[in-house]
């Protein structure tokens, strides 16, 4: 009987805890870091020759207070793109103290 529960004790262990590798991280990343992530991921788009990088960040503190524009609208105006390629986003976290979730766009 007491190698049932250990055994139950184990499995349940272990499949909460597998459950928490495949989540995602402050802004989304698909690649979690609980104490620090730097990401890059792509979101859409067929990169290709382009002119024109545009950037727009929004940051977070504690994940109390969060500011910015990181629309892909904002990426387009600081480039002057009128015509997009690709989009994809930046993500910097450490410790969930400090982050920033970028949209980068190329396009012409």
């Amino acid at each position: 009987m007491n190698k049932k529960i250990a055994m139950s004790i184990i499995l349940s262990g272990s499949l909460a805890l597998g459950g928490c590798a495949g989540m995602g991280s402050i802004g989304g990343s698909m690649v979690p870091g609980g104490i620090y992530s730097n990401s890059k991921l792509p979101v859409a788009g067929v990169p290709g020759s382009d002119s024109l990088e545009g950037e727009a960040c929004a940051k977070s503190i504690l994940g109390w207070v969060a500011t910015g524009d990181a629309s892909v609208s904002a990426a387009m105006a600081n480039a002057g793109i009128s015509n997009v390629s690709t989009i994809d986003y930046k993500i910097n976290n450490v410790l969930g103290i400090y982050a920033t979730y970028c949209t980068v766009v190329k396009g012409s």
